[in-house]
């Protein structure tokens, strides 16, 4: 879709109306350093605590606020991290605050470099465009049944938003649900989703565990979906009147089945931040996964301490599937990543695997948080940054997926690069969906013989199945292999969730599935 002018705002379910979209060719910049486009938060930026020197940078932020006619106020996100929110004085006549412009100015200041503080970016599922695929108006047929000739679009990958080409539609599956164990040898993997949420379905019955809390009792994210009626509606799409389903209603529903699918006997846990309008901003999706590492933390060192089980209040996690990402304003810029990196490393110094997806868009430009997995060596057409091509021992790296089709092709879609290590199916998944209906009607209908007779309705989900395409779901599939692979693993050597054993394991894994082996 075209990107907004850059003093334009625009609108999206939870993020207010201070969203606006950052234009390389009209951006104030400071330096001789290019930009690149971006979402992101007007309202206030990030910033990391985790060194004195952040008291100097809220001063120097404060100093350019002070300038530009706006204040500043400052709210710890979670430990380590704060918002900085932008605000016009009051009694003053100002421009609207902009954390972009409000960056610039400190950063001048600073003398150029202002590190640890960064823009609250806005994260689609993922990327600037749209993940999965998806059509913003239903597609018209001269015939219900027949088609001359290929839908014709503006570009080949929307072809992956038709129905019938990979778009999200409806879908029969006559055969059971994938066989599940009753009991598995050490332990079943777990592999969590940061998602939309996922409805009940008889496929993920006592499979999926949602809404557990932090450690301090409070929710990750919003409550947590439940079962839709046919005809309901999402409490995420109240104001509208069209009755179109929301562009990512079933995403996180879908990927639990992709999981559900290749590695049936995982245990999946689930926490919504998405709402299915999508997308969120990144200090939301920050605060959730902190949340969500000190679970995790908690766990491994109640293993190291070998707490009773009945004692323990910590989640174990193996596999984090992250199907959303955004694209760095200045991803050349090697200050850019103290925020966001640490956090995936500490998952990775846990043990965790975490695996995202690429995005959607065709491109080379490195979509993040994929981008930091370790790039691949071989590629010898990015060499800005040569630390980008190091993986440590004693943490598992971030592994990033690309899709492909079904014949094993790579989908047109999919982004790449030397920063994409894992390719898998992403395109024309078949999975499973809420059950809802929306309001796009089957092209002809008729009642005969007491029985009504119908052409497919493209958004009829009552039937709890749909095909769908995106590295949305490429990422889970990856993530279920590795799951897999530690099943395997935990059948061979048992089970040891202490912190070096974890980190040991899951080299193991990744390596026999995404070919990705540590840095010597």
């Amino acid at each position: 879709m075209p990107l907004r002018n850059p003093a334009e705002t625009w609108l999206s379910p939870g993020l207010g109306d201070t969203g606006r979209v950052l234009d390389p060719e009209t951006a104030p910049t400071y330096g001789t350093g290019t930009v690149s486009s971006t979402r992101y938060d007007a309202a206030q930026l990030l910033i990391a605590e985790t060194d004195e020197g952040y008291k100097d940078r809220m001063d120097t932020l404060r100093i350019a606020a002070e300038k530009l006619g706006w204040d500043i106020e400052r709210t710890e996100l979670a430990p380590g991290l704060s918002t900085v929110e932008v605000r016009p004085k009051e009694d003053e006549v100002s421009q609207p605050p902009d954390a972009w412009l409000l960056l610039q100015h400190a950063r001048m200041s600073a003398g150029g470099t202002l590190r640890a503080v960064a823009l609250d970016h806005h994260l689609d599922s993922p990327g600037i465009e749209p993940n999965p695929v998806e059509l913003s108006h239903p597609v018209e047929l001269s015939h219900p049944v027949e088609l001359s000739h290929p839908v014709e679009l503006s570009h080949p990958t929307s072809t992956y938003g038709v129905p019938g080409f990979g778009g999200r539609q409806p879908v029969a599956v006559v055969g059971g649900p994938p066989p599940r164990h009753e009991s598995v040898k050490g332990r079943r993997p777990v592999v969590a989703i940061l998602d939309t949420g996922v409805a009940h379905h008889p496929w993920l019955s006592g499979v999926v565990e949602s809404d557990i809390a932090a450690a301090d009792g409070n929710p990750i994210g919003y409550k947590h979906t439940v079962d839709y009626a046919p005809g309901t509606r999402s409490k995420d799409k109240d104001e509208s009147i069209d009755g179109a389903l929301e562009p990512l209603l079933g995403h996180g529903t879908f990927i639990a089945g992709v999981i559900r699918q290749v590695c049936t006997d995982a245990d999946i846990i689930s926490w919504r931040i998405v709402p299915e309008e999508g997308p969120i901003k990144e200090s939301a999706w920050l605060k959730c996964l902190h949340q969500i590492l000190q679970l995790v933390r908690i766990a491994v060192d109640e293993e190291e301490r070998e707490v009773p089980q009945h004692e323990r209040k910590g989640v174990l996690i193996d596999v984090l599937s992250l199907s959303m990402g955004y694209y760095h304003e200045s991803h050349k810029d090697a200050l850019f990543d103290e925020i966001v990196r640490p956090l995936m490393d500490d998952f990775g110094k846990l043990g965790v695997v975490v695996v995202c997806s690429a995005g959607n868009d065709s491109t080379r430009r490195p979509s993040f948080p994929a981008a930091f997995a370790p790039w691949d060596p071989a590629d010898e057409g990015h060499t800005h940054h040569p630390e980008r091509y190091r993986t440590h021992a004693k943490q598992v790296p971030l592994v990033s997926v690309g899709a492909r089709n079904p014949n094993g092709t790579g989908a047109f879609f999919s982004n790449a690069g030397p920063w994409v290590r894992a390719w898998t199916t992403g395109a024309a998944v078949v999975s499973t969906m809420p059950r809802r209906n929306g309001s796009l009607l089957p092209v002809a209908g008729e009642d005969v013989d007491g029985m009504r007779r119908e052409c497919i309705d493209p958004d009829d989900f009552t039937g709890r199945f749909a095909v769908w395409s995106g590295t949305s779901f490429a990422a889970p599939n990856v993530g279920a292999q590795i799951a897999a692979a530690l099943l395997k693993y935990f059948d061979k050597h048992g089970v040891d969730d202490r912190r070096g054993a974890r980190v040991k394991r899951g080299w193991d894994v990744v390596t026999d599935v995404a070919g990705i082996k540590p840095h010597h």
